[in-house]
Protein backbone atom coordinates (compact mmCIF):
# COMPACT_ATOMS: atom_id res chain seq x y z
CA UNK A 1 0.00 0.00 0.00
CA UNK A 2 1.12 3.44 -0.98
CA UNK A 3 1.12 6.80 1.36
CA UNK A 4 -1.32 8.03 -0.61
CA UNK A 5 -3.38 4.85 -0.04
CA UNK A 6 -2.76 4.53 3.21
CA UNK A 7 -3.71 8.38 3.97
CA UNK A 8 -6.77 7.67 2.09
CA UNK A 9 -8.18 4.80 3.95
CA UNK A 10 -6.84 6.99 7.25
CA UNK A 11 -9.17 9.35 6.17
CA UNK A 12 -12.13 6.97 5.21
CA UNK A 13 -12.20 5.37 8.12
CA UNK A 14 -12.52 8.77 9.69
CA UNK A 15 -15.62 9.35 7.77
CA UNK A 16 -17.40 6.12 8.59
CA UNK A 17 -16.89 6.41 12.32
CA UNK A 18 -13.12 4.22 12.68
CA UNK A 19 -13.80 0.88 11.07
CA UNK A 20 -11.12 -0.68 9.12
CA UNK A 21 -11.00 0.68 5.32
CA UNK A 22 -9.38 -1.28 2.82
CA UNK A 23 -8.93 0.49 -0.50
CA UNK A 24 -9.24 -1.55 -4.14
CA UNK A 25 -8.60 -1.00 -7.51
CA UNK A 26 -12.70 -1.45 -7.86
CA UNK A 27 -15.36 -2.40 -5.70
CA UNK A 28 -15.89 -5.51 -6.59
CA UNK A 29 -12.73 -6.30 -5.18
CA UNK A 30 -13.38 -4.79 -1.79
CA UNK A 31 -16.80 -7.37 -2.09
CA UNK A 32 -14.90 -10.26 -2.78
CA UNK A 33 -12.32 -9.41 -0.72
CA UNK A 34 -14.99 -8.97 2.24
CA UNK A 35 -16.59 -12.97 0.63
CA UNK A 36 -13.27 -14.36 1.45
CA UNK A 37 -12.72 -13.16 4.55
CA UNK A 38 -16.14 -14.44 5.82
CA UNK A 39 -14.81 -17.53 4.60
CA UNK A 40 -17.60 -17.62 1.58
CA UNK A 41 -17.02 -20.80 -0.78
CA UNK A 42 -18.39 -23.36 -3.56
CA UNK A 43 -21.60 -25.07 -2.65
CA UNK A 44 -22.92 -22.05 -0.35
CA UNK A 45 -25.35 -18.98 -0.84
CA UNK A 46 -25.20 -15.52 -0.87
CA UNK A 47 -28.71 -13.68 -1.01
CA UNK A 48 -28.52 -10.91 -3.38
CA UNK A 49 -31.28 -8.38 -4.65
CA UNK A 50 -32.47 -9.50 -7.67
CA UNK A 51 -31.69 -5.73 -9.02
CA UNK A 52 -28.37 -4.75 -9.03
CA UNK A 53 -25.23 -4.42 -11.35
CA UNK A 54 -24.12 -7.63 -12.67
CA UNK A 55 -20.30 -6.62 -10.95
CA UNK A 56 -21.70 -7.19 -7.78
CA UNK A 57 -22.63 -10.90 -8.26
CA UNK A 58 -19.45 -11.66 -10.01
CA UNK A 59 -17.00 -11.97 -6.40
CA UNK A 60 -20.16 -14.61 -5.61
CA UNK A 61 -19.52 -16.63 -8.58
CA UNK A 62 -16.08 -16.30 -8.39
CA UNK A 63 -15.43 -18.04 -4.91
CA UNK A 64 -17.82 -21.41 -6.09
CA UNK A 65 -21.04 -19.78 -4.15
CA UNK A 66 -24.37 -19.28 -5.59
CA UNK A 67 -26.15 -16.19 -5.78
CA UNK A 68 -29.54 -16.37 -4.45
CA UNK A 69 -32.07 -13.58 -5.68
CA UNK A 70 -34.62 -12.06 -3.87
CA UNK A 71 -37.10 -9.81 -5.32
CA UNK A 72 -37.22 -5.95 -4.55
CA UNK A 73 -40.00 -3.47 -2.84
CA UNK A 74 -41.23 -1.62 -5.48
CA UNK A 75 -41.56 1.17 -3.58
CA UNK A 76 -38.16 1.66 -2.22
CA UNK A 77 -36.14 -0.78 -4.58
CA UNK A 78 -34.66 -2.26 -2.19
CA UNK A 79 -34.87 -6.01 -0.90
CA UNK A 80 -37.96 -7.30 -0.35
CA UNK A 81 -38.35 -8.39 3.46
CA UNK A 82 -40.86 -10.29 3.32
CA UNK A 83 -39.35 -12.52 0.73
CA UNK A 84 -35.70 -12.56 2.57
CA UNK A 85 -36.25 -14.72 5.38
CA UNK A 86 -37.96 -17.12 3.47
CA UNK A 87 -35.04 -17.39 1.10
CA UNK A 88 -32.46 -18.57 4.27
CA UNK A 89 -30.88 -22.34 3.88
CA UNK A 90 -28.85 -24.21 5.80
CA UNK A 91 -26.39 -23.13 3.04
CA UNK A 92 -27.32 -19.40 3.06
CA UNK A 93 -23.66 -17.87 4.40
CA UNK A 94 -24.15 -14.06 3.68
CA UNK A 95 -26.84 -11.52 2.91
CA UNK A 96 -26.43 -8.43 1.38
CA UNK A 97 -28.32 -5.55 2.01
CA UNK A 98 -28.15 -2.72 -1.24
CA UNK A 99 -28.97 0.71 -0.69
CA UNK A 100 -30.24 0.95 -4.24
CA UNK A 101 -29.94 4.95 -5.78
CA UNK A 102 -28.91 6.13 -2.31
CA UNK A 103 -32.56 4.91 -0.25
CA UNK A 104 -30.93 2.99 3.06
CA UNK A 105 -32.31 -0.25 3.46
CA UNK A 106 -34.99 -0.94 6.58
CA UNK A 107 -31.85 -1.84 8.24
CA UNK A 108 -33.43 -2.95 11.63
CA UNK A 109 -35.70 -5.30 10.21
CA UNK A 110 -32.59 -6.74 7.97
CA UNK A 111 -30.04 -7.01 11.25
CA UNK A 112 -32.42 -8.92 12.98
CA UNK A 113 -33.39 -11.55 10.25
CA UNK A 114 -29.61 -11.82 10.61
CA UNK A 115 -29.06 -12.30 13.96
CA UNK A 116 -32.00 -14.84 14.52
CA UNK A 117 -29.90 -16.93 12.00
CA UNK A 118 -26.37 -16.26 12.46
CA UNK A 119 -26.05 -14.84 9.17
CA UNK A 120 -23.65 -11.69 8.35
CA UNK A 121 -25.20 -8.76 6.90
CA UNK A 122 -22.96 -7.04 4.41
CA UNK A 123 -24.00 -3.58 3.44
CA UNK A 124 -23.26 -2.74 -0.87
CA UNK A 125 -23.50 1.53 -0.24
CA UNK A 126 -21.68 1.63 -4.20
CA UNK A 127 -24.73 3.72 -4.62
CA UNK A 128 -25.10 5.38 -0.86
CA UNK A 129 -21.90 7.21 -0.02
CA UNK A 130 -23.53 9.81 2.73
CA UNK A 131 -26.83 8.68 2.94
CA UNK A 132 -28.29 7.71 6.69
CA UNK A 133 -31.01 5.36 8.14
CA UNK A 134 -31.83 6.54 11.61
CA UNK A 135 -29.08 8.30 12.47
CA UNK A 136 -26.63 5.92 11.91
CA UNK A 137 -24.52 6.14 8.64
CA UNK A 138 -24.94 3.58 5.81
CA UNK A 139 -22.11 1.60 5.91
CA UNK A 140 -21.56 1.34 9.83
CA UNK A 141 -24.28 -1.48 11.11
CA UNK A 142 -23.26 -4.80 9.08
CA UNK A 143 -20.65 -7.14 9.29
CA UNK A 144 -18.92 -4.82 6.44
CA UNK A 145 -19.63 -2.54 4.05
CA UNK A 146 -18.31 -1.68 0.69
CA UNK A 147 -18.23 1.62 -1.69
CA UNK A 148 -17.66 2.26 -5.68
CA UNK A 149 -16.10 5.48 -6.35
CA UNK A 150 -16.28 4.48 -10.31
CA UNK A 151 -17.28 7.61 -12.81
CA UNK A 152 -20.92 8.18 -11.79
CA UNK A 153 -21.19 7.23 -8.12
CA UNK A 154 -21.25 9.91 -6.07
CA UNK A 155 -17.83 11.07 -5.24
CA UNK A 156 -15.25 9.31 -8.16
CA UNK A 157 -11.53 7.73 -8.35
CA UNK A 158 -12.55 7.34 -11.97
CA UNK A 159 -12.44 3.37 -10.76
CA UNK A 160 -12.12 2.40 -7.17
CA UNK A 161 -13.79 0.95 -4.13
CA UNK A 162 -13.38 0.55 -0.46
CA UNK A 163 -14.27 -2.39 2.18
CA UNK A 164 -14.96 -1.53 5.54
CA UNK A 165 -15.38 -3.20 9.14
CA UNK A 166 -15.28 -2.94 12.84
CA UNK A 167 -14.99 -6.97 13.15
CA UNK A 168 -11.42 -7.27 14.10
CA UNK A 169 -11.32 -11.42 12.88
CA UNK A 170 -12.97 -10.50 9.62
CA UNK A 171 -10.34 -7.33 9.15
CA UNK A 172 -7.57 -9.44 10.28
CA UNK A 173 -8.49 -11.72 7.14
CA UNK A 174 -8.98 -9.09 5.25
CA UNK A 175 -5.64 -7.41 5.82
CA UNK A 176 -4.10 -10.99 5.39
CA UNK A 177 -5.87 -11.12 1.98
CA UNK A 178 -3.96 -7.66 0.84
CA UNK A 179 -0.68 -8.93 1.43
CA UNK A 180 -1.66 -10.58 -2.19
CA UNK A 181 -2.61 -7.36 -3.84
CA UNK A 182 -1.03 -6.98 -7.06
CA UNK A 183 -0.34 -3.60 -8.23
CA UNK A 184 -2.23 -1.93 -10.94
CA UNK A 185 0.26 -1.77 -13.94
CA UNK A 186 1.83 1.58 -14.73
CA UNK A 187 -0.05 2.31 -17.75
CA UNK A 188 -3.76 1.21 -16.66
CA UNK A 189 -2.93 3.34 -13.88
CA UNK A 190 -1.68 6.47 -16.07
CA UNK A 191 -4.29 6.14 -18.21
CA UNK A 192 -6.86 6.35 -15.35
CA UNK A 193 -5.30 9.62 -14.36
CA UNK A 194 -5.80 11.26 -17.95
CA UNK A 195 -9.27 9.93 -18.33
CA UNK A 196 -9.99 11.70 -14.26
CA UNK A 197 -8.71 14.76 -16.02
CA UNK A 198 -10.67 14.43 -19.07
CA UNK A 199 -13.75 13.67 -17.06
CA UNK A 200 -13.62 17.27 -15.14
CA UNK A 201 -12.90 19.05 -18.33
CA UNK A 202 -15.94 17.77 -20.39
CA UNK A 203 -18.50 15.65 -18.96
CA UNK A 204 -21.24 18.13 -17.69
CA UNK A 205 -25.47 17.33 -18.53
CA UNK A 206 -25.65 18.76 -22.09
CA UNK A 207 -22.45 16.22 -23.05
CA UNK A 208 -22.80 13.05 -21.01
CA UNK A 209 -24.94 11.04 -23.18
CA UNK A 210 -22.46 11.97 -26.17
CA UNK A 211 -19.32 11.28 -23.83
CA UNK A 212 -20.92 8.22 -22.69
CA UNK A 213 -21.62 6.77 -26.00
CA UNK A 214 -17.95 7.35 -26.77
CA UNK A 215 -16.51 5.86 -23.93
CA UNK A 216 -17.96 2.92 -24.24
CA UNK A 217 -16.89 2.40 -27.85
CA UNK A 218 -13.19 3.33 -26.47
CA UNK A 219 -13.57 1.06 -23.56
CA UNK A 220 -14.83 -1.69 -26.60
CA UNK A 221 -11.61 -0.82 -28.44
CA UNK A 222 -9.55 -1.59 -25.25
CA UNK A 223 -8.63 2.34 -25.38
CA UNK A 224 -9.49 3.56 -22.12
CA UNK A 225 -9.90 2.16 -18.70
CA UNK A 226 -13.72 1.16 -18.69
CA UNK A 227 -15.76 -0.05 -15.33
CA UNK A 228 -16.39 -3.25 -16.69
CA UNK A 229 -13.99 -5.33 -19.46
CA UNK A 230 -16.20 -7.59 -21.68
CA UNK A 231 -14.22 -10.94 -20.27
CA UNK A 232 -15.69 -9.35 -16.98
CA UNK A 233 -19.17 -10.36 -18.07
CA UNK A 234 -18.73 -14.06 -18.18
CA UNK A 235 -18.13 -15.21 -14.07
CA UNK A 236 -14.47 -16.37 -14.08
CA UNK A 237 -12.07 -14.89 -12.39
CA UNK A 238 -9.44 -13.49 -14.19
CA UNK A 239 -5.50 -13.37 -12.93
CA UNK A 240 -5.10 -9.48 -12.99
CA UNK A 241 -8.72 -9.11 -10.74
CA UNK A 242 -7.25 -8.55 -7.32
CA UNK A 243 -5.70 -5.18 -7.60
CA UNK A 244 -4.95 -2.51 -5.05
CA UNK A 245 -5.90 1.03 -5.44
CA UNK A 246 -3.60 3.31 -7.46
CA UNK A 247 -1.86 5.96 -6.14
CA UNK A 248 -3.56 8.85 -8.18
CA UNK A 249 -7.08 7.23 -7.40
CA UNK A 250 -5.96 7.59 -4.02
CA UNK A 251 -5.26 11.10 -4.09
CA UNK A 252 -8.72 11.76 -5.91
CA UNK A 253 -10.59 9.88 -2.90
CA UNK A 254 -8.80 12.45 -0.41
CA UNK A 255 -9.51 15.83 -2.57
CA UNK A 256 -13.02 14.17 -2.71
CA UNK A 257 -13.53 13.34 0.50
CA UNK A 258 -12.50 17.18 1.54
CA UNK A 259 -15.89 18.00 -0.68
CA UNK A 260 -17.91 15.83 0.60
CA UNK A 261 -20.37 18.00 2.46
CA UNK A 262 -20.74 20.18 -0.74
CA UNK A 263 -21.37 17.42 -2.63
CA UNK A 264 -24.23 16.12 -0.57
CA UNK A 265 -25.92 19.38 -0.08
CA UNK A 266 -25.97 19.81 -3.75
CA UNK A 267 -27.46 16.56 -4.08
CA UNK A 268 -30.10 17.40 -1.55
CA UNK A 269 -30.77 20.55 -3.02
CA UNK A 270 -31.21 18.91 -6.74
CA UNK A 271 -33.60 16.23 -5.56
CA UNK A 272 -36.01 19.33 -3.38
CA UNK A 273 -36.54 20.79 -6.84
CA UNK A 274 -37.66 17.09 -8.62
CA UNK A 275 -39.60 16.65 -5.33
CA UNK A 276 -41.20 19.67 -5.53
CA UNK A 277 -42.23 19.40 -9.34
CA UNK A 278 -43.42 16.08 -8.92
CA UNK A 279 -45.07 15.80 -6.04
CA UNK A 280 -48.50 14.91 -7.38
CA UNK A 281 -47.10 11.89 -9.48
CA UNK A 282 -46.63 9.64 -6.15
CA UNK A 283 -46.67 5.97 -7.88
CA UNK A 284 -43.49 7.45 -10.20
CA UNK A 285 -41.41 8.74 -6.95
CA UNK A 286 -39.39 6.28 -4.49
CA UNK A 287 -41.13 6.01 -0.75
CA UNK A 288 -38.53 6.41 2.00
CA UNK A 289 -39.30 5.43 5.19
CA UNK A 290 -39.39 7.80 8.65
CA UNK A 291 -36.25 8.11 9.59
CA UNK A 292 -34.46 7.49 6.55
CA UNK A 293 -32.23 10.84 4.98
CA UNK A 294 -30.61 9.80 1.27
CA UNK A 295 -27.92 10.93 -0.50
CA UNK A 296 -29.57 9.75 -3.93
CA UNK A 297 -26.61 9.58 -6.63
CA UNK A 298 -29.16 9.65 -9.07
CA UNK A 299 -33.19 9.97 -8.54
CA UNK A 300 -34.90 7.56 -9.93
CA UNK A 301 -38.55 7.84 -11.63
CA UNK A 302 -40.70 5.77 -13.30
CA UNK A 303 -41.97 6.44 -17.37
CA UNK A 304 -44.59 4.97 -19.59
CA UNK A 305 -41.94 4.09 -22.57
CA UNK A 306 -38.19 3.96 -20.88
CA UNK A 307 -36.70 3.27 -24.75
CA UNK A 308 -38.27 6.35 -26.31
CA UNK A 309 -37.49 8.74 -23.06
CA UNK A 310 -33.89 7.58 -23.44
CA UNK A 311 -33.99 8.36 -27.23
CA UNK A 312 -35.55 11.70 -26.77
CA UNK A 313 -33.45 13.01 -23.70
CA UNK A 314 -30.34 12.60 -25.39
CA UNK A 315 -31.71 14.57 -28.44
CA UNK A 316 -32.33 17.02 -26.47
CA UNK A 317 -29.08 17.08 -24.46
CA UNK A 318 -30.65 16.09 -20.87
CA UNK A 319 -28.97 13.81 -18.50
CA UNK A 320 -31.23 10.96 -18.06
CA UNK A 321 -30.26 7.68 -16.89
CA UNK A 322 -30.91 3.77 -17.53
CA UNK A 323 -30.34 2.17 -14.15
CA UNK A 324 -31.08 -0.46 -14.12
CA UNK A 325 -31.43 -1.85 -17.89
CA UNK A 326 -31.73 -5.75 -16.51
CA UNK A 327 -32.34 -6.84 -12.78
CA UNK A 328 -28.61 -7.69 -13.55
CA UNK A 329 -27.33 -4.60 -15.23
CA UNK A 330 -26.38 -3.85 -17.77
CA UNK A 331 -28.55 -5.23 -20.65
CA UNK A 332 -26.16 -7.20 -22.08
CA UNK A 333 -25.24 -9.62 -18.73
CA UNK A 334 -25.73 -13.06 -19.98
CA UNK A 335 -28.46 -14.06 -16.99
CA UNK A 336 -28.62 -17.71 -17.24
CA UNK A 337 -24.82 -17.61 -16.30
CA UNK A 338 -25.30 -15.60 -13.08
CA UNK A 339 -28.28 -18.09 -12.40
CA UNK A 340 -31.20 -16.03 -12.92
CA UNK A 341 -34.22 -16.74 -14.72
CA UNK A 342 -36.95 -14.64 -16.25
CA UNK A 343 -39.77 -14.20 -14.19
CA UNK A 344 -37.55 -14.43 -11.16
CA UNK A 345 -38.03 -11.38 -9.72
CA UNK A 346 -41.16 -10.01 -11.46
CA UNK A 347 -41.18 -6.32 -9.36
CA UNK A 348 -37.18 -6.00 -10.11
CA UNK A 349 -38.10 -6.41 -14.24
CA UNK A 350 -40.79 -4.22 -13.95
CA UNK A 351 -38.37 -1.88 -12.78
CA UNK A 352 -35.99 -2.55 -15.04
CA UNK A 353 -38.61 -1.55 -17.74
CA UNK A 354 -39.76 1.10 -16.43
CA UNK A 355 -37.21 3.33 -14.33
CA UNK A 356 -34.86 6.13 -15.27
CA UNK A 357 -32.88 8.60 -13.43
CA UNK A 358 -31.85 12.21 -13.22
CA UNK A 359 -29.07 13.91 -12.22
CA UNK A 360 -28.12 14.93 -8.68
CA UNK A 361 -24.22 15.70 -8.95
CA UNK A 362 -22.74 18.69 -8.77
CA UNK A 363 -22.54 19.76 -12.55
CA UNK A 364 -26.13 19.62 -12.70
CA UNK A 365 -27.24 23.74 -11.75
CA UNK A 366 -30.34 24.35 -10.83
CA UNK A 367 -32.00 24.94 -13.93
CA UNK A 368 -30.38 22.34 -15.34
CA UNK A 369 -33.02 20.19 -13.08
CA UNK A 370 -36.02 22.03 -13.43
CA UNK A 371 -35.22 21.51 -18.05
CA UNK A 372 -35.04 17.69 -16.79
CA UNK A 373 -37.71 17.18 -14.52
CA UNK A 374 -40.29 19.64 -17.26
CA UNK A 375 -39.24 16.97 -19.82
CA UNK A 376 -39.64 13.83 -17.88
CA UNK A 377 -43.09 14.83 -16.13
CA UNK A 378 -45.12 14.59 -19.73
CA UNK A 379 -43.73 10.62 -19.48
CA UNK A 380 -44.21 9.31 -16.36
CA UNK A 381 -46.22 6.07 -15.75
CA UNK A 382 -50.15 6.70 -15.48
CA UNK A 383 -51.90 6.22 -11.83
CA UNK A 384 -50.52 8.53 -10.53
Amino acid sequence: MTQHTADFSSHFSQFVGGAQCFPFWKARVALYAILRGLGVGPGEEVLVPGYTCVMNVNPVKYLGARPIYIDINPSTYNIDLAQLEDAITPQTRAIMAQHTYGIPCDMDAVLEIGRRHRIPIIEDCCLALGSKYKGRLCGTMGVAAYWSFQWNKTMTTGIGGMAATCDRELSDKIRHLCEGLQSPPRRAAALLNIQRQAYRCLIYPKTTAFATSLFHWLTAKGVVIGSSASQEFVPVQGPDFFMEMSSGQAEAGIQGLGDLEQNFEHRRKIVKVYESTLQEAARALPKISVGSEPVYTRYPVRVRNKEAVLKESSAQRLEIGSWFESPLHPSKTPLSSYDYTLGQCPEAEKAAREVVNLPTHQRVSVDEAKRSVRFIKGHLVDGM
